[in-house]
């Protein structure tokens, strides 16, 4: 009888040449890109707010907070709505994607440790390198992207 690997389903997304994943249990929706409302005294990756019938929820430029530089808005840039859990609580953030790809299957073999140097990201933000399609793409631990001082100024701007 063969045994049944265990796969995770994950939401892949482009931020200029690199692709990245993220669970698809933590993706709520994928938005078209919309007006956003800037937020004054806000770190330059928070883009402002958006009103998501009737909830506001602060959008995070995923380039500029991995410290890539600013993308050209396309028709392809979209925002990818996901839920975080920090300190406990379940929060709704929107991150701003210059394309979503599809979503894959990975077995956990298929993932290996994010290396602890040489990529500009910070390896706090990977759960690890998934090998999709004779490539790497970068799993990202989506509540460790966001550090609680990042949410704090957002939860001090809730309009």
């Amino acid at each position: 009888m063969e045994e049944k690997l265990e796969t995770t389903q994950y939401l892949t997304f482009r931020l200029a040449e690199e692709v990245f994943a993220i669970d698809v249990e933590r993706v709520r929706e994928i938005l078209e890109m919309t007006s956003i409302t800037k937020v004054p005294q806000t770190p330059n990756f928070m883009r402002g707010v958006i009103n998501l019938r009737g909830s506001v929820v602060p959008v995070i430029d995923m380039r500029l907070k991995f410290g890539m530089m600013e993308s050209e808005q396309t028709v392809n840039t979209c925002i990818i709505v996901v839920e975080i859990v920090m300190a406990g609580e379940k929060m709704v953030v929107g991150a701003l994607a210059d394309s979503v790809q599809e979503v894959v299957d990975m077995a956990s073999e298929q993932i290996v440790a994010a290396p602890q140097s040489g990529t500009s990201l910070n390896s706090d933000f990977l759960k690890g390198m998934g090998k999709y399609d004779g490539r790497f793409v970068m799993i990202l631990d989506i509540d460790n992207v966001f550090s609680s001082a990042d949410l704090a100024a957002l939860q001090g701007q809730s309009l």
